[in-house]
């Protein structure tokens, strides 16, 4: 036993509805820590003299320390707890925010994103891991198709916070923001939440290598995540070159960088919504049909580039896709984390590990191949994530249609 359960602050019943609502308020933290300063990759580009790829490699760290983060932590987690590991994390990713906001060197920036990226990634696989321990059936269905809904407030609040903070008081005012959130919650953890892990799992690493192998040899979860990677990967290609198109080449102001990262966050929020209100409907087809979709509207979004290009033509299309890349999402991070009840906390760490190590290095990789310049290279963009989820998909129904035949 990796734990002395004498020691351990247990979770109080008359205290677990707070605690939910604490793990709820968690799970958007990654959103924010991206989000937040959006609309100041601009301004921070200037002021400490670096290039705009220089400033948008600190998203490119923070997703790929995250996702490498969640790689491991799930057994962490699932070995020695929830509560402490997600308490001092939240600490530490205070102190981190601090540092960022006193320092104008990007590559001390780029060491805190990733302590950011390290710290993030233990308290939101903690927080999923919460409801599986806690919750079961048709319960812990619903609380778990719940999460990108409320995930995607980071994305749909920070910018919009951003934008402001940024405008009044400086891009430092974020970080010196996601520092008192942090603390914040760590005051409320301390008083209300507590550990929910009831069987330690000892920490065997040949034990736990079979589990990530087992999971990861499952073709239906293991495409389920790159479906991930690829829907979360559309949104983050706009927040990296969003800020630039809206600010260098459509000459608007950080705040309406800001609202314009609010409104499609609110688009992916609607994604999750429809993914919700369909789960019972049939999984492959509805998946299929909002790919079609998807398709649909980057090809008039690049048509429509013949005749008119500006701040609402973008919004309007980046609108439609983002709901099909929410609705993509929601389907899929609800399946993949129900898929192997006895190991939360490795599931959930391995579906967002490796759903972000894909983004990180796809959206990078593509903010470079099409630089972010106007509205035609971002539905450039869009079209090779697109068709690349197209294409994911009909081998996902293929092995679907063969497991069936076998069966």
């Amino acid at each position: 036993m990796n734990a002395d359960t004498t020691k351990i602050k247990y979770i109080k019943e008359r205290h677990q509805g707070l605690a939910t609502i604490l793990a709820f308020a968690l799970i958007p933290l990654s959103g924010f820590a991206t989000d937040i300063y959006i609309p100041s990759l601009p301004t921070m580009a200037g002021e400490m003299q670096v290039s705009s790829v220089q400033v948008q490699l600190t998203l490119s760290i923070f997703l790929i320390s995250y996702g490498v983060a969640q790689l491991f932590i799930g057994s962490v987690l699932d070995s020695f707890g929830r509560y402490k590991i997600c308490l001092y994390s939240l600490l530490i990713f205070a102190a981190a925010s601090i540092v960022i906001a006193t320092t104008h060197h990007i590559y001390l920036i780029y060491l805190m994103r990733v302590i950011h990226g390290l710290t993030v990634g233990a308290i939101v696989v903690a927080k999923r891991a919460y409801f599986v321990d806690l919750f079961e059936g048709n319960q812990l269905k619903h609380y778990l198709s719940l999460f990108s809904i409320i995930w995607s407030t980071g994305p749909i609040v920070a910018p919009f916070i951003g934008g402001y903070l940024q405008t009044v008081f400086g891009w430092e005012s974020n970080f010196y923001f996601l520092a008192g959130f942090a603390l914040v919650f760590a005051l409320l953890e301390l008083l209300f939440s507590g550990e929910t892990l009831k069987h330690f799992t000892d920490f065997q690493l040949k034990k736990i290598t079979g589990i990530y192998i087992k999971m990861i040899k499952t073709p239906s979860f293991t495409l389920g995540i790159v479906m991930l990677g690829l829907a979360y990967c559309m949104v983050m290609v706009y927040n990296m070159t969003g800020p630039f198109i809206i600010e260098h080449h459509f000459k608007f102001s950080p705040v309406i960088a800001g609202y314009s990262s609010l409104f499609l966050g609110f688009a992916w929020m609607v994604g999750g919504f429809i993914g919700k209100a369909t789960i019972n409907r049939p999984f492959f087809k509805r998946l299929m049909i909002n790919s079609l979709l998807q398709v649909v509207f980057v090809a008039l979004m690049i048509v429509s580039l013949n005749f008119v290009s500006n701040l609402w033509s973008l919004i309007f299309f980046a609108f439609l896709i983002h709901i099909g890349a929410g609705f993509t999402f929601n389907n899929y991070f609800t399946f993949c984390l129900s898929k192997f009840p006895k190991n939360a906390g490795i599931a959930g760490g391995l579906t967002g590990g490796i759903t972000y190590v894909i983004v990180s290095f796809l959206s990078y990789g593509i903010v470079n191949l099409i630089p972010a310049k106007d509205e035609r290279n971002l539905s450039y963009s869009y079209l090779i994530m697109i068709l690349l989820s197209v294409l994911v998909m009909f081998v996902i129904l293929r092995i679907s249609k063969k497991d069936q035949a076998v069966d």
